[in-house]
């Protein structure tokens, strides 16, 4: 069973574990905010609900970190955009290439990682854009920052506990994009 985790102000931070949801209560960093009515944890001479919900009591800071190199920020450093023929790419149709292919020595970091549509990435195949006869549009590297996007980690599915359910559609509702 998983505990849902919100920060402060009611937001979802992250999906953790009971286990560590009970170690957050016991150090006094978190209040139960909903609890599994048919889960119980007992110990010895203590037995309470296993909790749902829980909701950090101070405020958490997190320390500088670096961007995480994922596929998606790739796709958000390209601008969603193929780097060989500049057609804007859905997250669906994206394919990652590797510039110098892995077959030839190509490592996958920030610097040999791009976006390209489907045709292009067949057309390259494993040589390099040289070797390919096919342009960069612009030299991939480690982004400082990346475009503002909206990246919903938490929405409600099928499954998921119920009492789960006020906080993640709360989030869909406002983050969502509206239809003209």
């Amino acid at each position: 069973m998983e505990t849902l985790v919100l920060s402060q102000s009611y937001e979802p931070m992250a999906r953790i574990s009971w286990q560590r949801a009970i170690m957050l209560l016991w150090q006094g960093k978190v209040e139960v905010v909903e609890e599994y009515e048919d889960r119980l944890v007992r110990s010895v001479t203590l037995e309470i609900r296993m909790p749902s919900v829980i909701r950090f009591l101070c405020l958490t800071r997190r320390g500088p970190r670096g961007i995480k190199f994922s596929r998606d920020n790739v796709y958000l450093r390209d601008n969603r955009r193929c780097q060989y023929c500049g057609r804007q790419v859905s997250r669906s149709e994206a394919t990652y290439d590797h510039i110098l292919p892995r077959a030839q020595g190509g490592r996958t970091t920030w610097e040999n990682i791009v976006i390209a549509c489907v045709p292009c990435n067949q057309k390259k195949g494993c040589r390099t854009p040289q070797q390919a006869h096919m342009a960069l549009r612009s030299v991939p590297e480690k982004p400082r920052k990346l475009p503002d996007s909206v990246q919903l980690t938490f929405l409600y599915e099928k499954g998921m506990p119920v009492s789960w359910r006020r906080f993640l559609r709360d989030v869909a509702y406002w983050h969502t994009e509206l239809e003209e």
